[in-house]
């Protein structure tokens, strides 16, 4: 019974599997409480109020423009209105409105100006900037006495254009920080800190220090980072690790803030919180790649520099040029100030943020959501592609891929009455091997007297017309039941062993029935997938945090070109650095934290 011994760290009776109640009551989610990560929230409502700041502005700009173009002389005349709808006074009204729509339109660029300069880094704000403030003071001092054209009608249209593309591009990446946040409710809003006479006290989780001795309940999320000192559990680190089995810990195993604490009750010393913190650098990551910024934008930027000092060069070369022929300063400046005006062009601004905005919606018609526009433009260069095992080529929950049969002659059967034991269990192997008889339509079995057995599995009477006894159990048990595999069901049980399944009895008077073998369920379209990816010269590989034994199994089911096991979150971008440095364009694909 060695190999049985050795694979019993798989068994799910190890789990204790008995019909836990939660007598915890559920985390709440992350709010305001977060230590290190309250300021993705200010952040990201800082994300929001800007979009809102930018519609805002620009509606009001907008409604502004519509009696500035009324009220402009050449538009007047251009649309043969001039004698109609001029009036005294009318210039003042007219740089009344302006001066409206150029401090409260024009505020972000120039705002954009000033951050841009500081930066020593001209671009597109210096650029609208530059523009804007030239057509203003210029037609400020036409309508005070100098001699020349007003420009306010230029002004109100490219601010209400500029206005329109930020908040076009804004509002279409809007969905980027959403991610972060997705992170940050893994974490629970409180902790049970344990004090010196043995109570507890809830406090906030930004209270929490290194250190700090805190009882975990079952069913509750782990606060933060630290060392089991007291009980033993079984933890759910699939959202942070992909190990799609819950993980046994005991004491002086080492837990991780984010995951879900199983049946027991346990006692962890907290050993790093806020940024320390393992969830925290996995934020840091997505953070980096949000930063990002395609190309398309970093061209547009360039554009955007050498045409402000086009533009100053350009204003320079006409008031030089005028000036030494010696024409009349008035017809200088006005000269100057139209090359000036309009060499920032309109559509700059504009196609940019459209285009963006275009392919944003495009792909999530087809299911695709941008967040980095660098990553989507380069797609199509892909010669490899990495994709995470749990929820991704798998369904992330267990099910029945396999039954052995022993005395019993009918796999139905064994299902069936399997399934009706595990009905009473909230474990992730029994909740698998109910689903797997729900997906076959077996009829549900009346059961009555169900027991845990601590540590190997339960048992219980099943009525099939009488009532019988019946033990779901692991492999270990099966030598305290001094039963032993036929030869035939021993080499079937080592070889799904090696594949990372686990494998559970269905006994009953000294006789095995047969075993069922339970993993996390191959997705349909993963294959087809796959299939069609390699078809395009693409390799494909998977990178998990399951152990090697599953994601070998995975890999031999979807035939898959190389596979990385035992691979944790922050781990992944290493090695997507590393096939990089080999030559390959590499994409990644995944749910939850990667």
């Amino acid at each position: 019974m060695s190999n049985m011994e050795k694979h019993s760290h798989h068994d799910h009776s190890d789990h204790n599997h008995s019909m836990h109640k939660h007598e915890a009551k559920q985390s709440k989610s992350h709010d305001s409480h977060g230590h290190s990560h309250n300021g993705h929230h200010n952040h990201h409502d800082h994300h929001a109020h800007m979009v809102e700041d930018f519609k805002k502005r620009f509606w009001i700009s907008l409604i502004l423009t519509i009696p500035v173009l009324v009220l402009s002389p050449m538009i007047q005349k251009f649309l043969g209105l001039f004698d109609r709808l001029a009036f005294p006074g009318a210039g003042y009204v007219l740089f009344g409105l302006s001066s409206l729509l150029f401090f409260y339109g024009g505020w972000p660029f120039l705002k954009g100006l000033y951050d841009e300069l500081k930066d020593k880094n001209p671009g597109m704000m210096t650029l609208i900037a530059i523009a804007i403030a030239v057509a203003y003071f210029y037609s400020t001092a036409v309508v005070f006495g100098v001699s020349g054209k007003l420009f306010f009608w230029e002004l109100a249209t490219l601010i209400d254009i500029m206005l329109l593309g930020h908040w076009v591009e804004m509002k279409s990446v809007m969905g980027a920080s959403r991610a972060l946040e997705e992170l940050v409710k893994l974490l629970p809003s409180e902790a049970h800190l344990v004090q010196e006479d043995g109570t507890t006290q809830d406090i906030p989780l930004d209270k929490v220090q290194s250190g700090n001795i805190l009882l975990v309940r079952p069913g509750e999320k782990i606060p933060a980072d630290g060392v089991i000192v007291s009980g033993n559990s079984n933890v759910n680190e699939s959202m942070l690790t992909g190990e799609s089995k819950p993980v046994s810990k005991k004491e002086n195993d080492k837990v991780i803030g984010g995951s879900i604490n199983g049946e027991g009750a346990i006692k962890i010393e907290i050993q790093k919180t806020g940024k320390d913190s393992y969830l925290s650098q996995v934020i840091n990551l997505v953070k980096e790649a949000q930063a990002s910024k395609s190309k398309t934008q970093d061209l547009a930027k360039r554009a955007a520099r050498w045409l402000t000092f086009i533009a100053l060069a350009g204003g320079a070369l006409t008031f030089g040029i005028w000036f030494y022929i010696g024409a009349d300063f008035n017809f200088v400046l006005e000269r100057t100030v139209t090359v000036m005006v309009i060499t920032c062009p309109h559509a700059l601004g504009l196609a940019v943020p459209l285009v963006v905005a275009v392919s944003t919606a495009l792909s999530a018609q087809n299911g695709l959501l941008i967040r980095d526009r660098g990553a989507f433009e380069s797609a199509r260069n892909l010669t490899a592609i990495i994709f995470d095992k749990t929820g991704t080529l798998t369904k992330g929950e267990f099910g029945v891929t396999d039954i052995v049969l022993g005395e019993s002659k009918n796999e139905n059967e064994v299902l069936q009455i399997a399934a009706a034991l595990e009905n009473s269990s909230e474990h992730p192997i029994a909740k698998g091997v109910v689903s797997s008889a729900k997906e076959k339509k077996l009829e549900h079995l009346e059961t009555k007297n169900i027991q845990s057995i601590t540590g190997r599995g339960l048992k219980g009477e099943v009525n099939l017309g009488n009532w019988y006894e019946y033990q779901v159990v692991s492999p270990k048990a099966l030598a305290e039941n001094n039963l032993e595999l036929s030869t035939d069901m021993r080499g079937k049980f080592e070889s799904l062993s090696k594949q990372g399944k686990t494998v559970i009895f269905l006994i009953t008077s000294n006789k095995i029935l047969g075993a069922l073998a339970l993993a996390d369920i191959i997705r349909p379209e993963s294959k087809a997938a796959i299939e069609h990816l390699k078809k395009l010269g693409i390799k494909c590989m998977m990178a998990t945090g399951d152990n090697k034994q599953v994601a070998a199994w995975v890999s031999q089911e979807l035939a898959l070109d190389e596979v990385f096991a035992e691979v944790l979150p922050h781990d992944k971008s290493a090695l997507v650095k590393e096939l990089q440095a080999k030559g390959h364009k590499v994409a990644m694909t995944g749910d939850g934290v990667n």
